[in-house]
Protein backbone atom coordinates (compact mmCIF):
# COMPACT_ATOMS: atom_id res chain seq x y z
CA UNK A 1 0.00 0.00 0.00
CA UNK A 2 1.16 3.81 -0.72
CA UNK A 3 0.95 6.06 2.19
CA UNK A 4 1.32 9.29 0.47
CA UNK A 5 1.51 13.10 1.18
CA UNK A 6 0.01 15.73 -1.22
CA UNK A 7 0.53 19.60 -1.10
CA UNK A 8 -0.27 22.41 -3.26
CA UNK A 9 0.35 24.83 -1.07
CA UNK A 10 -2.94 27.13 -1.46
CA UNK A 11 -2.99 30.11 1.14
CA UNK A 12 -6.05 31.88 0.94
CA UNK A 13 -6.25 35.03 3.41
CA UNK A 14 -8.36 33.21 6.27
CA UNK A 15 -5.73 30.34 6.63
CA UNK A 16 -2.18 30.10 7.48
CA UNK A 17 0.67 32.11 6.84
CA UNK A 18 2.70 31.27 3.52
CA UNK A 19 5.80 31.16 4.31
CA UNK A 20 5.07 28.88 7.72
CA UNK A 21 3.03 26.50 5.09
CA UNK A 22 6.52 25.92 3.17
CA UNK A 23 8.21 25.42 6.68
CA UNK A 24 5.97 22.90 7.91
CA UNK A 25 5.64 20.99 4.21
CA UNK A 26 9.44 20.45 4.87
CA UNK A 27 8.85 19.38 8.28
CA UNK A 28 5.88 16.98 7.52
CA UNK A 29 7.77 15.47 4.48
CA UNK A 30 11.00 14.93 6.87
CA UNK A 31 8.49 13.37 9.11
CA UNK A 32 6.81 11.06 6.74
CA UNK A 33 10.21 9.71 5.11
CA UNK A 34 11.46 8.60 9.16
CA UNK A 35 8.11 6.60 9.61
CA UNK A 36 6.84 5.03 6.33
CA UNK A 37 5.21 7.18 4.30
CA UNK A 38 6.27 6.28 0.43
CA UNK A 39 5.42 9.22 -1.94
CA UNK A 40 4.73 12.77 -2.17
CA UNK A 41 2.61 14.27 -4.31
CA UNK A 42 2.56 17.74 -5.31
CA UNK A 43 1.12 20.38 -7.72
CA UNK A 44 1.60 23.24 -10.40
CA UNK A 45 -0.90 26.54 -11.16
CA UNK A 46 -0.11 30.06 -11.89
CA UNK A 47 -1.50 33.38 -11.10
CA UNK A 48 -3.72 31.94 -8.29
CA UNK A 49 -4.99 34.65 -5.54
CA UNK A 50 -4.46 31.85 -2.65
CA UNK A 51 -0.84 31.62 -3.96
CA UNK A 52 -1.03 28.10 -5.17
CA UNK A 53 2.15 26.32 -5.91
CA UNK A 54 3.91 27.74 -9.15
CA UNK A 55 7.10 25.88 -9.39
CA UNK A 56 6.91 22.67 -8.49
CA UNK A 57 10.46 22.03 -9.59
CA UNK A 58 11.98 24.12 -6.67
CA UNK A 59 9.50 23.09 -3.91
CA UNK A 60 10.76 18.99 -5.08
CA UNK A 61 14.49 19.80 -4.65
CA UNK A 62 14.02 21.12 -1.52
CA UNK A 63 12.00 17.90 0.07
CA UNK A 64 14.69 15.63 -2.13
CA UNK A 65 17.46 17.60 0.05
CA UNK A 66 15.28 16.82 3.43
CA UNK A 67 14.48 12.89 2.88
CA UNK A 68 16.20 9.91 1.44
CA UNK A 69 13.03 7.68 0.34
CA UNK A 70 10.07 9.26 -0.28
CA UNK A 71 9.01 9.44 -3.85
CA UNK A 72 8.49 12.82 -5.25
CA UNK A 73 5.66 12.89 -7.58
CA UNK A 74 4.70 15.82 -9.92
CA UNK A 75 1.43 15.27 -10.53
CA UNK A 76 1.10 17.30 -12.68
CA UNK A 77 3.84 19.34 -14.60
CA UNK A 78 1.82 21.73 -17.30
CA UNK A 79 4.50 21.03 -20.21
CA UNK A 80 2.84 23.38 -22.27
CA UNK A 81 3.48 27.05 -19.88
CA UNK A 82 6.95 25.73 -20.04
CA UNK A 83 10.43 26.04 -22.65
CA UNK A 84 11.03 21.67 -22.85
CA UNK A 85 14.57 22.93 -22.70
CA UNK A 86 14.74 24.12 -19.91
CA UNK A 87 12.43 21.44 -17.89
CA UNK A 88 14.41 18.72 -19.33
CA UNK A 89 18.01 20.10 -17.83
CA UNK A 90 16.17 21.23 -14.58
CA UNK A 91 14.51 17.16 -14.02
CA UNK A 92 17.33 15.96 -15.26
CA UNK A 93 19.78 17.95 -12.69
CA UNK A 94 16.18 17.11 -9.91
CA UNK A 95 16.87 13.56 -10.55
CA UNK A 96 20.66 13.42 -9.35
CA UNK A 97 19.61 15.64 -6.04
CA UNK A 98 16.95 13.03 -5.27
CA UNK A 99 19.03 9.83 -6.41
CA UNK A 100 16.56 8.73 -8.79
CA UNK A 101 13.31 9.34 -6.54
CA UNK A 102 11.66 11.07 -9.36
CA UNK A 103 7.86 10.23 -10.74
CA UNK A 104 6.73 13.09 -13.53
CA UNK A 105 3.22 13.59 -14.46
CA UNK A 106 2.73 15.78 -17.46
CA UNK A 107 -0.45 17.88 -17.96
CA UNK A 108 -1.39 20.26 -21.61
CA UNK A 109 -3.53 22.62 -18.81
CA UNK A 110 -7.18 22.96 -18.59
CA UNK A 111 -7.69 26.35 -16.81
CA UNK A 112 -7.92 29.83 -19.17
CA UNK A 113 -7.03 32.08 -16.97
CA UNK A 114 -3.52 29.89 -16.71
CA UNK A 115 -3.09 29.90 -20.52
CA UNK A 116 -3.94 33.03 -21.69
CA UNK A 117 -1.25 34.14 -19.17
CA UNK A 118 1.29 32.36 -20.83
CA UNK A 119 -0.30 32.70 -24.12
CA UNK A 120 -0.86 29.24 -25.23
CA UNK A 121 -3.91 28.83 -27.11
CA UNK A 122 -6.15 26.27 -25.54
CA UNK A 123 -6.46 24.28 -29.40
CA UNK A 124 -2.52 23.55 -29.56
CA UNK A 125 -2.61 22.12 -26.34
CA UNK A 126 -2.80 18.46 -27.79
CA UNK A 127 0.33 19.43 -30.61
CA UNK A 128 2.14 21.43 -28.31
CA UNK A 129 2.32 18.86 -25.16
CA UNK A 130 3.32 15.82 -28.17
CA UNK A 131 6.01 18.20 -29.16
CA UNK A 132 7.59 19.17 -25.69
CA UNK A 133 7.26 15.54 -25.05
CA UNK A 134 9.39 14.90 -28.19
CA UNK A 135 11.70 17.05 -27.15
CA UNK A 136 12.15 15.74 -23.73
CA UNK A 137 13.11 12.43 -24.40
CA UNK A 138 15.33 13.65 -27.38
CA UNK A 139 16.93 16.08 -24.76
CA UNK A 140 17.40 13.26 -21.78
CA UNK A 141 19.23 10.94 -24.17
CA UNK A 142 22.09 12.76 -24.26
CA UNK A 143 22.89 13.12 -27.67
CA UNK A 144 22.18 16.13 -30.06
CA UNK A 145 18.89 17.09 -31.14
CA UNK A 146 17.16 19.83 -33.23
CA UNK A 147 14.60 22.10 -31.87
CA UNK A 148 13.12 25.53 -33.14
CA UNK A 149 15.68 24.99 -36.37
CA UNK A 150 18.59 24.86 -33.72
CA UNK A 151 21.04 22.30 -32.60
CA UNK A 152 21.47 21.90 -29.02
CA UNK A 153 22.46 19.10 -26.32
CA UNK A 154 21.34 18.83 -22.74
CA UNK A 155 23.49 17.92 -19.94
CA UNK A 156 23.33 16.27 -17.33
CA UNK A 157 21.17 12.91 -18.28
CA UNK A 158 18.84 11.53 -15.66
CA UNK A 159 20.11 9.18 -13.14
CA UNK A 160 17.19 7.15 -14.36
CA UNK A 161 17.06 5.92 -17.70
CA UNK A 162 15.99 6.68 -20.29
CA UNK A 163 14.52 9.39 -17.98
CA UNK A 164 12.60 9.02 -14.96
CA UNK A 165 8.73 7.12 -15.34
CA UNK A 166 6.38 9.49 -17.33
CA UNK A 167 2.64 9.69 -17.02
CA UNK A 168 0.13 11.61 -18.84
CA UNK A 169 -2.27 13.50 -16.84
CA UNK A 170 -5.92 14.08 -18.44
CA UNK A 171 -9.50 14.50 -18.00
CA UNK A 172 -10.79 13.74 -21.47
CA UNK A 173 -10.45 10.78 -24.32
CA UNK A 174 -7.96 12.46 -26.26
CA UNK A 175 -5.77 12.57 -23.40
CA UNK A 176 -6.33 8.77 -22.72
CA UNK A 177 -5.64 8.18 -26.59
CA UNK A 178 -2.19 10.47 -26.45
CA UNK A 179 -0.88 8.54 -23.31
CA UNK A 180 -1.08 5.22 -24.93
CA UNK A 181 0.29 6.50 -28.24
CA UNK A 182 3.07 8.27 -26.44
CA UNK A 183 3.66 5.03 -24.20
CA UNK A 184 3.15 6.86 -21.25
CA UNK A 185 0.96 5.58 -17.74
CA UNK A 186 -2.13 7.61 -17.40
CA UNK A 187 -3.33 9.50 -14.17
CA UNK A 188 -7.03 9.77 -14.29
CA UNK A 189 -9.80 9.65 -11.73
CA UNK A 190 -11.93 8.50 -14.10
CA UNK A 191 -12.56 4.74 -14.80
CA UNK A 192 -13.83 4.89 -18.04
CA UNK A 193 -10.98 6.91 -19.63
CA UNK A 194 -8.67 4.46 -18.35
CA UNK A 195 -10.30 1.56 -19.65
CA UNK A 196 -10.44 3.64 -22.99
CA UNK A 197 -6.21 4.07 -22.08
CA UNK A 198 -5.67 0.25 -21.87
CA UNK A 199 -7.65 -0.52 -25.25
CA UNK A 200 -5.54 1.94 -27.28
CA UNK A 201 -2.57 0.90 -25.34
CA UNK A 202 -3.28 -2.70 -26.23
CA UNK A 203 -4.02 -1.51 -29.88
CA UNK A 204 -0.99 -0.18 -30.45
CA UNK A 205 1.56 -3.10 -28.58
CA UNK A 206 2.37 -0.67 -25.62
CA UNK A 207 1.68 -2.90 -22.00
CA UNK A 208 -0.34 -0.14 -20.33
CA UNK A 209 -0.01 1.02 -16.33
CA UNK A 210 -2.43 -0.26 -13.42
CA UNK A 211 -5.01 2.13 -12.74
CA UNK A 212 -4.27 4.43 -9.84
CA UNK A 213 -6.58 3.22 -7.13
CA UNK A 214 -6.46 6.58 -4.52
CA UNK A 215 -9.16 6.84 -1.44
CA UNK A 216 -10.44 10.30 0.06
CA UNK A 217 -8.14 13.52 -1.67
CA UNK A 218 -8.05 14.23 1.90
CA UNK A 219 -7.79 12.20 4.78
CA UNK A 220 -7.79 13.28 8.53
CA UNK A 221 -7.77 10.98 11.51
CA UNK A 222 -9.04 12.14 14.94
CA UNK A 223 -10.90 10.93 18.12
CA UNK A 224 -12.86 13.61 17.85
CA UNK A 225 -14.58 13.89 14.15
CA UNK A 226 -17.39 16.57 14.67
CA UNK A 227 -14.60 19.12 16.46
CA UNK A 228 -12.09 18.73 13.88
CA UNK A 229 -14.62 18.83 10.76
CA UNK A 230 -16.07 21.94 11.70
CA UNK A 231 -12.45 23.49 11.71
CA UNK A 232 -11.65 22.00 8.63
CA UNK A 233 -14.55 22.52 6.74
CA UNK A 234 -13.88 26.71 5.53
CA UNK A 235 -10.66 25.24 4.27
CA UNK A 236 -12.09 21.91 2.61
CA UNK A 237 -14.95 24.30 1.17
CA UNK A 238 -12.19 26.82 -0.58
CA UNK A 239 -10.58 23.63 -2.22
CA UNK A 240 -13.12 22.23 -3.82
CA UNK A 241 -14.99 25.51 -4.77
CA UNK A 242 -11.64 26.88 -6.78
CA UNK A 243 -10.79 23.38 -8.25
CA UNK A 244 -14.38 23.10 -9.05
CA UNK A 245 -14.63 26.73 -10.92
CA UNK A 246 -11.89 25.50 -12.79
CA UNK A 247 -13.29 22.89 -14.19
CA UNK A 248 -16.82 24.36 -14.81
CA UNK A 249 -14.79 26.78 -16.93
CA UNK A 250 -12.78 24.40 -18.89
CA UNK A 251 -16.03 22.27 -19.60
CA UNK A 252 -14.18 18.82 -17.72
CA UNK A 253 -15.29 16.05 -15.84
CA UNK A 254 -13.72 16.58 -12.23
CA UNK A 255 -13.29 14.87 -8.99
CA UNK A 256 -14.68 18.28 -7.64
CA UNK A 257 -18.00 19.47 -7.44
CA UNK A 258 -18.76 23.23 -6.59
CA UNK A 259 -20.83 23.04 -3.29
CA UNK A 260 -22.40 25.66 -1.15
CA UNK A 261 -22.25 24.56 2.11
CA UNK A 262 -19.94 22.37 4.39
CA UNK A 263 -23.07 19.57 5.06
CA UNK A 264 -23.49 19.35 1.07
CA UNK A 265 -19.44 18.84 0.93
CA UNK A 266 -19.43 16.55 4.00
CA UNK A 267 -21.99 14.32 1.59
CA UNK A 268 -19.08 13.68 -0.46
CA UNK A 269 -16.82 10.76 -0.68
CA UNK A 270 -13.59 13.57 -1.24
CA UNK A 271 -13.07 14.68 2.23
CA UNK A 272 -12.82 12.05 5.35
CA UNK A 273 -12.32 12.70 8.83
CA UNK A 274 -11.98 9.32 10.22
CA UNK A 275 -11.69 7.40 13.69
CA UNK A 276 -7.68 5.49 13.99
CA UNK A 277 -10.38 2.24 13.02
CA UNK A 278 -12.04 3.79 10.81
CA UNK A 279 -9.05 4.93 8.69
CA UNK A 280 -7.50 1.21 9.05
CA UNK A 281 -10.95 0.02 7.78
CA UNK A 282 -10.62 2.47 4.62
CA UNK A 283 -6.83 1.14 3.63
CA UNK A 284 -8.38 -2.46 4.23
CA UNK A 285 -10.61 -1.97 1.42
CA UNK A 286 -8.30 -0.08 -0.66
CA UNK A 287 -6.25 -3.19 -0.37
CA UNK A 288 -2.55 -3.65 -1.36
CA UNK A 289 -2.26 -1.45 -4.69
CA UNK A 290 -4.37 1.33 -2.86
CA UNK A 291 -2.82 4.67 -1.65
CA UNK A 292 -3.91 6.37 1.62
CA UNK A 293 -3.66 10.33 0.72
CA UNK A 294 -3.09 13.13 3.17
CA UNK A 295 -3.27 16.57 2.39
CA UNK A 296 -2.47 17.65 5.45
CA UNK A 297 -1.96 21.81 4.74
CA UNK A 298 -5.16 21.68 2.20
CA UNK A 299 -6.34 25.07 1.84
CA UNK A 300 -4.10 26.78 4.15
CA UNK A 301 -5.44 24.15 7.23
CA UNK A 302 -3.79 24.78 10.44
CA UNK A 303 -0.45 22.79 10.85
CA UNK A 304 -0.71 21.87 14.60
CA UNK A 305 -4.57 20.45 14.14
CA UNK A 306 -2.42 18.19 10.75
CA UNK A 307 0.45 17.39 13.08
CA UNK A 308 -1.96 15.50 15.71
CA UNK A 309 -3.59 13.79 12.89
CA UNK A 310 -0.54 12.74 11.92
CA UNK A 311 0.86 11.62 14.76
CA UNK A 312 -2.50 9.73 15.81
CA UNK A 313 -2.04 7.57 12.27
CA UNK A 314 1.45 6.93 13.24
CA UNK A 315 0.57 5.71 16.54
CA UNK A 316 -3.17 3.87 16.22
CA UNK A 317 -2.94 3.01 12.52
CA UNK A 318 0.45 2.81 10.73
CA UNK A 319 1.52 -0.04 12.78
CA UNK A 320 -1.72 -2.03 12.49
CA UNK A 321 -1.71 -1.47 8.12
CA UNK A 322 2.08 -3.30 8.04
CA UNK A 323 -0.03 -5.75 9.50
CA UNK A 324 -2.39 -6.41 6.93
Amino acid sequence: MQIAFRFDMRAPSFGTDRTWLYHEMLEMVSWGDRCGFTQVRISEHHGVADGYLPAPLIAAAAIAARTERLRIVIAALVLTLHNPVSVAEQIAVLDHISRGRLDITLAAGYVPSELQMFGVDPRQRGSLIEEHIRVLRAAWSGEEFEYLGRRMRVTPRPLQRPHPPLWLGGSTAAAARRAARQSMGFDTHLKELHEQYVAEARKLGFTPTAAMNFGPTFLHVTEDKEGDWARIAPHALHETNAYGQWAAEAGLDSSYKAVDSAEALRRQAGYAVVTPQECLELATNLGPSGTLLFHPLMGGLDPDLSWKSLRLFEREVLPRIRRL
